[in-house]
């Protein structure tokens, strides 16, 4: 294999693929990218770590098609260092390197084994669904935090993600709060899908997606892998097995207090309290007639409150959140104002999406010593 290709080109696809490259297997061709250039199909790069694959093009000049294996980090960090805008990449067979040349600088750097690599699954036309990338980016954005991060539950490392007719809606939940958006599509769907994705996979795609991308990608579900396409560049992703939680019946369908208020206002204030509240502590909302008083309080470090007018009427009452859980809901509301709904403090709160509550965050509360 010999190519020669624009240095900034190279070290642009290299930074999106070696986030996918395994950092932890013991298969070393896994921890490398693969460079690949056929006499039929134009050069690409290639990396996986089994759970998630990714393929993205490259414009290259290929004097001499084949492929190899190179250490994913060092290649990065060797792109990212070259002193000209052109290198060549050779293929040394005997020496069992790879020699790159650009400007004065010269490398050999030792390859790592192809038949090791694994292939990637190629897309299924009979089952692709086509989705507007802006709607499946923002879906994307306003769930995957509330994904759990905890290997011993995968079925909720996921985001269960479905799309039929006119409708994308992804949920996501670690059991201790749940998000759900819904997207309404300008036109309808062409087939219909339902799977649990791992979360990682979806966020990396979306950011992907945040870079020039098509307005519309594609995916395409078969066996036990998802596999999306996004222009020239295919992700693909392996399904996640087990039942994901009925996540409907923990929406509560009545609540006791329901409260508009400004977005940026609560999450300012959110935001400073928490500072305060450290080691476990929980954020403390006290409502009482006309006013949300927001406090927390660790020992030894100090303590914190604001209040602010809000329209609450009723018997005064607390309720104790997580601090990150709750700037995440507030941060995932995309618009100025958000609907907190309450029923009790043991009992858990809800923020909404005020416009057409295409997005709703269930978080539960902290029981609160007095």
């Amino acid at each position: 294999m010999k190519l020669s290709i624009s240095t900034a080109d190279l070290l642009a696809q290299l930074q999106t693929t070696t986030r996918v490259a395994s950092t932890r297997s013991a298969v070393q061709a896994l921890s490398g990218v693969m460079l690949s250039a056929s006499e039929s199909s134009p050069p690409e790069l290639l990396a996986t770590d089994t759970e998630i694959g990714l393929r993205v093009p490259l414009t290259a000049e290929v004097s001499r098609p084949g492929a190899v294996v190179l250490p994913a980090r060092l290649i990065l960090d060797v792109v990212r260092t070259l002193p000209a805008d052109r290198l060549t990449l050779e293929l040394r067979t005997t020496e069992q390197d790879v020699e790159l040349i650009c400007g004065s600088a010269t490398f050999h750097l030792r390859t790592l084994r192809a038949e090791d690599f694994p292939a990637l699954p190629a897309p299924s036309p009979e089952t692709r669904v086509t989705l507007p990338t802006a709607a499946f980016v923002q879906t994307v954005s306003q769930v995957a935090r509330s994904a759990s991060r905890d290997e011993t539950r995968p079925v909720l490392t996921g985001i269960l993600m479905s799309a039929s007719g006119q409708q994308l809606r992804m949920v996501a939940t670690d059991s201790y709060r749940l998000s759900v958006k819904e997207a309404v599509l300008e036109t309808s769907l062409q087939g219909s899908l339902e799977a649990n994705i791992p979360a990682r996979a979806l966020q990396e795609l979306a950011r992907i997606a945040t870079q020039d991308a098509p307005e519309t990608l594609s995916v395409s579900v078969r066996q036990n892998q998802a596999i999306f396409e996004l222009g020239d560049v295919v992700l693909s992703s392996r399904l996640i097995d087990g039942q994901f939680p009925n996540y409907r019946q923990l929406l509560p369908e009545t609540v006791e207090h329901e409260l508009r208020l400004a977005s940026n206002e609560l999450g300012d204030v959110v935001r400073r309290i928490s500072l305060l509240a450290q080691r476990n502590t929980p954020l403390r909302l006290g409502f009482s007639e006309g006013e949300l008083t927001i406090s927390a309080q660790t020992p030894d470090i100090g303590e914190a409150s604001e209040t602010i007018p809000v329209p609450f009427s009723g018997e005064p009452f607390e309720i104790g959140f997580n601090p990150e859980f709750l700037r995440d809901g507030l941060e995932s509301v995309e618009s100025s104002e958000l609907i907190l709904k309450l029923i009790s403090p043991l009992r858990p709160g809800l923020i909404e999406s005020p416009e057409s509550g295409d997005f709703v965050y269930l978080i539960m509360p902290i029981r609160l010593n007095v």
